[in-house]
This record gives structure tokens, C-alpha cells and sequence, in this order.
């Protein structure tokens, strides 16, 4: 499991895979990335340990994911956060957080006073119906500009049966609208029922990625582990 990495274009920055106590969550039925956990906080302070002391500053932004929310992590993993952050000069840090904490969004904020603290959210689509009837993100609100609330970047996922060329782009579009950033990922086999659709990955190929491959604002994962993080 590789745990480290940089990312260099769009928006560089460093970015390290830590392991917390588990997503809190865990009701979204195609994915499987809240498997890497563990209820022992003293190993999971040891791995993350070991990520953060590979934590440069050179590019003075960090992007850190554990396969859930922030919350998730323990005290001593955000101490260190936080002392890294102080001896490598990070000035912006990027967290992935659910839906179901966006009213805790200031304690991480005022946690890292004196960095700049942005959250990503797992939208994944902006219709209603496929995120929460089919997907079950667990985000009650119908609206992009509420649901962008707190947040400064957007996960979409793209690949599931039933997407078309036109619903891609709208989610990005929204996605752009109403958040800072968006992270668009190919849908990937896992171990969950759903499963990539090849057909619509080739619409996506042949029809959205030209549009979007070279905007500063949107990262596009292929493979889930493109950012150089994961197994």
C-alpha cells in the first residue's frame, strides 16, 4: 500500500493515503475504500507516522485522505497533521469529509488555525435520483449551491450505467459552478456489486475527457490510484 505521493500538476501538492477507526458512513454501496481501517489507533498512528515523516512542504499544500472523513483519524495523527504542517510551512491543507459532518466543519477549521483548511465532498453526481436511490451518498439536500455549502472541492464519479455524455457534463459543470475544484474518478472494479459500465467509460473517453483533460480545476482519475496513493 503506498501511502505517499505528489501530485504535480493542477493544483501541486503533496498528498499522503492515512488509516483511521473507519468510515462512519459506510452505506455507499460501491465503494469498499473505508476496508482499510482499524479500531487499534496506536497502529494506525504508526502507519500514519510513517506517511507524514515523508511530507516535504515544497509545494506548502497537503491533501489528506483515509478513506473516510478527517473525523475519522485519531488525536495523535492530527497533532502530527498539524506539527507538519507548522515545520514544513504547509499553508493549505485538503481534507475529505461526508456529508453527515457538515455542521462540525469549524472544529477541523479552527483545529489548524493559522492554515487554510478545504474540504473535499463525495457528491459523485448532483442527480438526485442516481446518488441517493442507486449510490446512497447519504446527502439529503437536492440543491448544488447548498450541497456546496463549507466545501471547496467535489468528488464525481463517472462510469455507472445509466450515465450519458450530457449528465457527465452537467455534473462537471455544476461541480465547477459551485465548488473551487473538482475530482472526476473512473468508476473501478471493487469488491461491491457495482460495477463499471465500459460503455459509458468509452463515451467518457471519447466525448468529455477532451473537454476537461487540461482545466486547471479538474483532476481525472482514471484508475483510482493515479494520484500515486493506494494499491
Amino acid at each position: 500500500m503506498e501511502r505517499y505521493s505528489e501530485i504535480k500538476e493542477k493544483c501541486p501538492r503533496e498528498i499522503v493515503l492515512l488509516r483511521g477507526g473507519g468510515c462512519a458512513y459506510r452505506a455507499c454501496v460501491f465503494c469498499d475504500y473505508h476496508l482499510d481501517c482499524s479500531a487499534d489507533e496506536q497502529a494506525n498512528y504508526e502507519i500514519n507516522r510513517q506517511a507524514l515523516s515523508r511530507v516535504t512542504g515544497k509545494y506548502g499544500e497537503l491533501e489528506v485522505i483515509n478513506s473516510g472523513s478527517v473525523f475519522e483519524l485519531d488525536k495523535n495523527t492530527l497533532a502530527l497533521i498539524k506539527s507538519v504542517c507548522a515545520d514544513k510551512c504547509i499553508h493549505t491543507l485538503h481534507f475529505e469529509v461526508h456529508y453527515m459532518y457538515r455542521g462540525r466543519l469549524d472544529e477541523i477549521i479552527k483545529f489548524f488555525d493559522g492554515v487554510r483548511v478545504k474540504f473535499k465532498l463525495g457528491v459523485e453526481t448532483f442527480d438526485y435520483h442516481m446518488r441517493e436511490d442507486v449510490l446512497r451518498k447519504g446527502i439529503p439536500d437536492r440543491e448544488p449551491e447548498t450541497i456546496a455549502s463549507g466545501m471547496s472541492e467535489a468528488n464525481l464519479l463517472f462510469g455507472l450505467n445509466g450515465q450519458t455524455a450530457e449528465s457527465m457534463m452537467r455534473d462537471i459543470e455544476l461541480g465547477l459552478k459551485f465548488f473551487e475544484r473538482v475530482c472526476i474518478n473512473i468508476m473501478c472494479e471493487n469488491t461491491t456489486a457495482v460495477k463499471p459500465d465500459g460503455a459509458v467509460i468509452d463515451v467518457f473517453m471519447r466525448e468529455v475527457y477532451p473537454i476537461y483533460k487540461d482545466n486547471p480545476r479538474a483532476d481525472i482519475l482514471i484508475d483510482n490510484t493515479d494520484f500515486g496513493v493506494g494499491a
